[in-house]
Order: structure tokens, then sequence, then C-alpha cells
């Protein structure tokens, strides 16, 4: 079976993609992002599904787009922000390198802009943000086997911190 050498894991807007793609590089690996899996697969972006479906409908599509990403992917893979709300889910992290990336809400809002784009934050997208994380700093905690965080930091510092946190040697 086939395993990702990293999954990442954080809230949206903390730089999933960005640093993955640069670690994916950095290793020598492929790099994957469930939330592209999954516009890929339905056609219409994550805010449409949620708009046309519901939290629940999006959360039963990505449950099955990570579990297919975790058994087929070996390189770097980015989690959507959510996906750690599964117990199954975490459940398959639990052996695995994880890594949460953290930021705070000052920091979320210069990256987001916190935006209506992001469908769980489009009321009072700060207050929205805050309780979001305490929701699931929790759960991004129990699955981490590092936590590095990326407030005031370059993508680049970022993955070098990822990296160093893992002790992983570049490709």
């Amino acid at each position: 079976m086939n395993a990702p050498l990293v999954v990442l894991v954080g809230p949206m807007g903390v730089g999933k993609s960005t640093v993955g793609q640069l670690l994916a590089e950095r290793l020598g690996v492929g790099y994957r992002d469930t939330d592209e899996d999954i516009v890929a697969e339905q056609g219409r972006t994550i805010a449409d599904i949620f708009v046309d479906e519901g939290e629940p409908v999006f959360r039963a599509i990505e449950k099955r787009a990570v579990h297919q990403a975790l058994a087929e992917h070996d390189g770097v893979l980015a989690l959507g922000g959510g996906a750690i709300l599964d117990e199954d889910t975490r459940a398959l992290l639990a052996d695995r390198r994880v890594v949460y990336l953290s930021m705070d809400v000052e920091e979320a809002v210069k990256r987001t802009g916190l935006n209506a784009a992001r469908p769980l934050l489009a009321v009072n997208p700060r207050r929205q943000w805050r309780e979001l994380m305490e929701a699931r700093r929790h759960l991004y905690t129990e699955v981490a086997h590092a936590v590095v965080a990326t407030d005031g930091r370059t993508p680049e510092e970022v993955t070098q911190a990822v990296l160093d946190a893992l002790e992983l040697k570049e490709a």
C-alpha cells in the first residue's frame, strides 16, 4: 500500500497548497490536494457544493476523496480544512507523518481576507474563523506529528520548518 510521505492539515488559508507544492518539489515527490480532487470530480467549486447540497453532503464527498488520496498517493498530500472532523479520517491519519500548519486569526484575516468565497465564513468572518478554530484546533493537534506555525513566515521558511520538524532529507 502506498502512503503519503507527508500529510498537511490546518485551517483554510494557512498555506497548505503553497507549502505542499514547495515541499513536494524539495522532496522530489508528487503533490496532491483533496480539495482540488473534489472540484475536479464534482465539476464545481466547493462553495457551490456547500450552497447546493449543504455541509453534510460535502463532508461525505470530502471523506471519500481523502480516503482515496491516502490510499493512492505517496507524495505530499494537503487535506481540506475540515477533513479532520471525520473520526474515520483521523484514525487513518494516526500512523502517518502529519503536519499541522497553524496560524492566528490576524494572520488568517491578512491571508484570506476572510472572504465570502469561503462558505463557512460568510456571515461574521472573524468570529466564525475563531469558532471554527476553537472547534478544530484539538483535532488538528490530535492527528499531528508536528505543529509548524506559519505566522510571519514566508512559504519557503514554513517549508524548511516542516522538513526540519520531520527530519526529512531533500531529494
